[in-house]
């Protein structure tokens, strides 16, 4: 219990040194995320305008792998979110008198961000359906298209109507109108979805699908921009209404300040005449000049991201693996076993169900978290259960001799655990804590899911923004294995200076 204490003491008097780089990370991250302090709760305040235009933000949800909807495109080596609905969203927050802030994330993903109070409002081709109006509010329709069919070009004299799909497979967006359409309207056909649309062309292009079912819109930006693809109507019956605005349950301030923007809109005919043609002009002058490589400052920026997690996450799981491993083999009954159930909790429920809780769930009451904050205190939870395991195996590994032979010689417990027993179990559980690393590394990419922009989320960029599906895989491969393989090579120079040592 005085080794446990004596550590306790030490994680206390440190604790202010370990809140700084996290600081520095929430304020690299608030250009994209301070965002999130979202006024609203599970059930909206009519007053949600003003606080808005106190706020000085309108914190919009997209799903940006949606051309010519929402789309990503470079400039100056920077993101920038381009389509029409950009356009609406950029209208609508003018007419508010505020900024701009747009939340990019898997559109599966978006309802749950608006009901938790992590975006003000959800522009992302979200259809009308009676399940949704049961848990969000909707302004008035502002666009409306028909479900198209992309398939390979080579297969376009085989596939001419959705009753061709019998017995095949047809993938579409998770939580679309699309998916809804083939459980309900092609019964024969086998249904699987995906999170991206990007991901889903390239499941297309390799034959994993038979073709895929989407916006109209969408599906003709692919096929303009890829000579392998081909489009056509799918010609089955809308079972929605058409797209709009998504808000919290009962925000009606906010719905008719956008019904006013929508009608604005509607009259000018600004998405037909002006916003479509825009994002089409993109589109065609991106073709032209945009290659993978020329996007090696998407990569660089997803590589800091990934390296900034990893580095903090295992820091963090270090020192609450040592602290739980401590407690594990403490004689205290309590505090073994809430080490007992934080470890076994931990390690018995997916790392990424736990980055969405700590986000969706945890963040719907610190509604300021950032992205980048929750995602690393997720990482770093899930990887101090492992290291505690790691560091208790290695503990109890050792003889119990070595312990009484250190205190025979007068040796205190503080000082037998310092110098006798953790540098002989760190050098025998040192591949296994490299391991954890290692691995921290390449979990960290599942942080992409709540809109971290780390490596594989600019990988999706980049793959939305190129038309591209594999070749931007091979080269974020490429780089995971040239991190990993210098990680395994400096963990091995140390693991050897210990052997050294020894």
């Amino acid at each position: 219990m005085k080794g446990f204490k004596h550590f306790l003491m030490l994680v206390i008097l440190t604790f202010p040194l370990l809140c700084s780089p996290v600081t520095a990370f929430a304020a690299e991250s608030s250009s994209s995320s301070s965002s999130s302090a979202n006024n609203s709760s599970q059930v909206a305040s009519n007053d949600s305008v003003e606080k808005i235009k106190q706020k000085g933000t309108l914190v919009v949800g997209m799903s940006a792998d949606y051309p010519p909807y929402e789309f990503t495109t470079k400039k100056n080596g920077k993101t920038e979110y381009v389509g029409f609905e950009v356009d609406l969203a950029k209208q609508f927050a003018k007419d508010l008198g505020v900024k701009l802030v747009i939340k990019n994330m898997d559109f599966d993903s978006l309802l749950v961000a608006l009901e938790t109070g992590k975006v003000d409002t959800v522009i992302s081709g979200m259809n009308i359906t009676n399940e949704r109006k049961k848990s969000v509010d909707f302004s008035d329709t502002y666009y409306a298209g028909d479900s198209y069919f992309l398939v390979n070009k080579s297969d376009k004299d085989k596939y001419k109507s959705a009753k061709d799909f019998d017995g095949k497979t047809v993938g579409t967006q998770n939580g679309t109108l699309q998916s809804t359409m083939v459980s309900k309207q092609m019964p024969k056909a086998t249904g699987k979805g995906l999170a991206k649309i990007s991901s889903l062309v390239i499941g297309l292009q390799s034959h994993k699908y038979d073709g895929v079912l989407m916006d109209a819109a969408t599906a003709q930006a692919y096929a303009a921009n890829n000579s392998n693809l081909y489009a056509f109507n799918s010609k089955l019956s809308a079972t929605a209404g058409g797209i709009a605005m998504a808000f919290p349950k009962g925000d009606t301030s906010l719905v008719n300040a956008a019904n006013q923007t929508v009608a604005k809109v509607k009259k000018e005919k600004l998405i037909t005449k002006e916003w479509i043609p825009d994002a089409a002009q993109y589109m065609e002058s991106y073709k032209k000049q945009n290659t993978v490589l020329s996007y090696w400052q998407y990569f660089a920026k997803g590589v800091g991201y990934t390296l900034i997690i990893s580095v903090v996450s295992v820091f963090f799981g270090m020192i609450l693996g040592t602290l739980f491993a401590l407690m594990r083999l403490s004689k205290n009954k309590l505090l073994h076993a809430i080490s007992v159930c934080y470890i076994e909790f931990l390690r018995g429920t997916p790392m990424m169900v736990q980055i969405m809780f700590v986000y969706f769930g945890i963040g719907a009451i610190i509604q300021s978290m950032p992205a980048i904050i929750a995602g690393i205190i997720a990482v770093s939870l899930n990887s101090g259960a492992y290291v505690a395991e790691i560091i208790r195996s290695g503990i109890q590994s050792l003889p119990a001799g070595q312990t009484e032979a250190a205190r025979s010689l007068g040796m205190s417990k503080n000082e037998t655990f310092h110098y006798v027993i953790m540098p002989q179990a760190l050098k025998n559980i040192w591949p296994a804590l490299g391991n954890e690393l290692i691995t921290l590394v390449k979990d960290s990419s599942l942080v992409s899911v709540i809109g971290v922009t780390e490596l594989m989320y600019q990988t999706q960029l980049v793959q939305t923004t190129t038309y591209k599906g594999v070749l931007p895989l091979f080269i974020t491969m490429i780089i995971y294995f040239v991190i990993t393989f210098i990680l395994s090579r400096v963990l091995l120079y140390f693991e050897g200076r210990m052997k050294h040592a020894h």
